[in-house]
């Protein structure tokens, strides 16, 4: 029993070494100048630089979403819509936007299919309107006051301040704890780029004491009889 988990925790460590030559620092990912703060200090954050306009993380996006799915509580996932133009700015405000409504699960996937299987302009703001109503059951009002607001305004300039801070130039790109970047030039392709990803979490995770594992799920109380007397 012991010779076997001697043996386990070798291959662990071979593999580990095997993944740590495998990726290295200046050719599959960069070390940011100056780290950018995290929101989570007990987590390892993870960002996805995206944008809807962008037929790369369309494409990107199942697998991301896969992976996002595969987490457990040590990591933080977050998107930060990446803003080059006036067209992905506008599609970044749809993203705020239904951040601050709750329906980003509703209407993410709808955006990239609208945009790049079905053809529509969502640059207007009445097109965007109608799918967040469609999807989200989210009233032309409701989403025009959100949509025009400060707050979502703020955000923007938020995303584009972080977006420098990380040295985004394309999308997708991921950012780990804010302190390195990847993306699938660097790591060979996208798919490639999420393993560049959990490699560099872990590095983190172990580097700060995270526990990255899921949650245990809890034991389901015994039934208790009722009482009739």
């Amino acid at each position: 029993m012991i010779r076997s988990i001697i043996v386990g925790v070798l291959l662990a460590s071979s593999a580990f070494a095997a993944q740590a030559m495998e990726f290295e620092e200046g050719t599959h990912y960069q070390r940011i100048a100056v780290p950018v703060a995290t929101a989570d200090p007990s987590r390892v954050e993870v960002v996805e630089a995206f944008s809807y306009a962008c037929i790369h993380c369309k494409t990107f996006d199942p697998a991301m979403e896969e992976w996002r799915a595969e987490q457990g509580p040590g990591v933080d996932f977050q998107r930060l819509p990446a803003i080059f133009n006036s067209t992905w700015a506008l599609f970044a405000q749809a993203y705020y936007t239904a951040e601050v409504l709750g329906v980003i699960d509703q209407v993410h996937t709808p955006i990239f299919k609208a945009i790049h299987e079905q053809g529509m302009d969502l640059r207007d703001p009445g097109a965007m309107a109608l799918l967040f109503q469609t999807f989200a059951g989210v009233p032309r009002s409701e989403f025009d006051q959100v949509y025009y607001s400060f707050g979502v305004r703020s955000k923007l300039q938020q995303a584009q301040a972080k977006s420098r801070a990380y040295g985004i130039t394309g999308t997708p790109t991921m950012i780990v704890d804010g302190t390195f970047r990847t993306d699938g030039q660097m790591a060979g392709s996208n798919a490639m780029m999420l393993q560049v990803v959990d490699y560099l979490v872990a590095k983190q995770a172990a580097a700060r004491d995270i526990d990255l594992s899921a949650p245990e799920a809890p034991v389901p109380a015994a039934p208790q009889a009722l009482d009739t007397e």
